[in-house]
């Protein structure tokens, strides 16, 4: 045989039609045991693997969910992936993966959803860091269900939100502070184009705003080179270092200890340092690092829930997660001449 076996070389093979080769694949509960075996036992002998792209163009079903990635901040994509993975193989479903980096526009946004709808992708999450990908999203026919990972939400009908309450995460890290004495807090952001930084910035700012305190703001980028660098910076202010500072990420949290350890300052009996993410091997920097944790895997998973739940008719959803302060060595209460 010069192609593949098909489905009515099983069918001659085991004595039987197309049609109850098809119910035996499908798992039909209307074929008879002994004939099952018959057919099973074809397939094994011919090596008979089904067209899955076939069966897809014709039953409109693939047991495929897309993923788009949108944006070039997402430190901590692995564990969302894992995440989508994860619970698309539980659901019995494959997942087909995109990608648009930098700056996409809304036309690239479009033919990223397309391609993936023309592969007969039943639903798609799109993971983005930004929530200009949402109003992009928000003005679209949406073909299938869409779930959107990590961005800011807008109204609506036909989108499912998930996302970690960063404006609480920031809130849990400022008020920690505030609670261990601190009235000067620094915030050393990530690029305010992101959701993440804006959501963290707003809750920064409303939590020393309801302590009575205050601090500067330095924007960089989320990596743990610009968190070296406004940690200098805010060592060579005038006003005087502050005496604690919550960094954008567990990545600008790294940079920002190096800077302080170049500088002699010690962390943190000079500044309390508070990180966000509790990245990997977080606890085992030089003191361990005082963090927000967010489950990334879960975003990952329950973005898929959702939108096997759309699958099956219920209305789209937004869940917002819950995250954990992890308090280490890297914060306590500030000096008394401080």
């Amino acid at each position: 045989m010069n192609r593949p076996p098909g489905m009515m070389d099983v069918a001659r093979e085991a004595g039987v039609s197309h049609i109850t080769v098809s119910r035996v694949i499908n798992d039909h509960p209307s074929v008879r045991p002994e004939t099952r075996a018959r057919v099973e036992a074809a397939i094994q002998k011919l090596g008979y693997r089904r067209n899955s792209v076939a069966r897809a163009l014709k039953s409109r079903r693939s047991s495929t969910i897309g993923v788009v990635i949108v944006g070039s901040d997402l430190f901590e994509l692995p564990r969302i992936l894992l995440g989508v993975e994860t619970a698309a193989k539980q659901a019995g479903y494959w997942v087909s993966l995109a990608s648009r980096q930098g700056e996409s526009t809304t036309g690239d946004l479009v033919e990223t959803l397309r391609r993936l709808t023309d592969q007969s992708v039943e639903a798609i999450a799109v993971v983005a860091d930004r929530p200009g990908v949402v109003e992009a999203l928000s003005g679209l026919v949406l073909e299938v269900p869409v779930a959107v990972v990590m961005s800011g939400s807008v109204p609506h009908p036909e989108l499912s939100f998930v996302e970690v309450d960063q404006e609480l995460g920031a809130r849990l890290a400022v008020r920690h502070l505030l609670d261990l004495g601190h009235r000067r807090v620094a915030h050393l952001t990530g690029a305010l184009r992101t959701f993440d930084a804006r959501a963290r910035v707003d809750g920064w700012r409303a939590e020393l705003t309801a302590g009575g305190a205050d601090g500067p703001l330095l924007e960089g980028d989320f990596s743990a080179e610009s968190g070296f660098r406004l940690a200098h910076t805010l060592c060579d202010d005038e006003a005087g270092l502050p005496t604690a500072v919550f960094a954008g990420n567990d990545q600008m949290a790294m940079g920002a200890l190096a800077a302080f350890a170049e500088r002699g300052v010690k962390v943190p009996r000079d500044v309390s340092l508070v990180g966000f993410d509790d990245m990997k091997g977080a606890d085992y920097l030089v003191p361990a690092l005082t963090t927000v944790r967010q489950d990334f895997a879960q975003l990952g998973g329950n973005a898929i829930e959702l939108l096997v739940g759309m699958l099956g008719g219920e209305p789209a959803q937004r869940q917002r997660i819950t995250p954990e302060l992890v308090v280490r060595h890297s914060t306590a209460a500030p000096r008394a001449d401080s």
